[in-house]
């Protein structure tokens, strides 16, 4: 592992609050950012590497759902959870100035704001997760438990 990665907001704010972590770093490309190759790349399972995906509610709240790489967001599901009558994914190019974050790079560590967020049940099941650092090409892996206490996540079913 290269020792020159910088400090990603998401690690400056996990070493503030004392939370371990790893960094792992991987090769992605730019035309494939959808998770899968960071498993692979690994040699880890799907279940463990979680996608952030950013959602826009009914009432103009944003909510942040992380799921496994293997799952699919279910948006009537998210709703309900988050008590909306709808929620929708918010568009790529308002990723950025929300949240500070790039698609392919975006961390449920260390946004602009703090959002409500939620995690899939497969949480619970697991030992280790991985998410990510915060740019693309770096993920954090760390205990469920603790990226669950961070962030004050929401353990809920909102997959299809």
């Amino acid at each position: 592992m290269k020792k020159d990665i910088k400090k990603t907001n998401a690690m400056r704010m996990l070493d503030k609050a004392n939370v371990p972590y790893e960094v792992m770093e991987y090769e992605y490309d730019e035309n494939d950012l959808d998770g899968h190759h960071v498993a692979e790349f690994f040699g880890t399972a799907y279940e463990e590497v979680f996608k952030t995906l950013v959602t826009k509610g009914a009432s103009g709240e944003y909510y942040v759902y992380c799921l496994s790489v293997d799952s699919e967001i279910d948006l009537k599901k998210a709703a309900a959870v988050a008590g909306e009558k709808r929620v929708e994914m918010i568009h790529v190019k308002e990723l950025l100035p929300l949240t500070g974050y790039i698609r392919g790079g975006c961390s449920p560590v260390g946004m602009k704001k703090k959002f409500k967020t939620f995690f899939d049940e497969m949480i619970e099941l697991i030992d280790v997760i991985y998410v990510s650092g915060g740019q693309r090409g770096v993920q954090l892996k760390l205990a469920p438990k603790d990226l669950l206490e961070y962030t004050e996540g929401v353990v809920a079913d909102f997959t299809a």
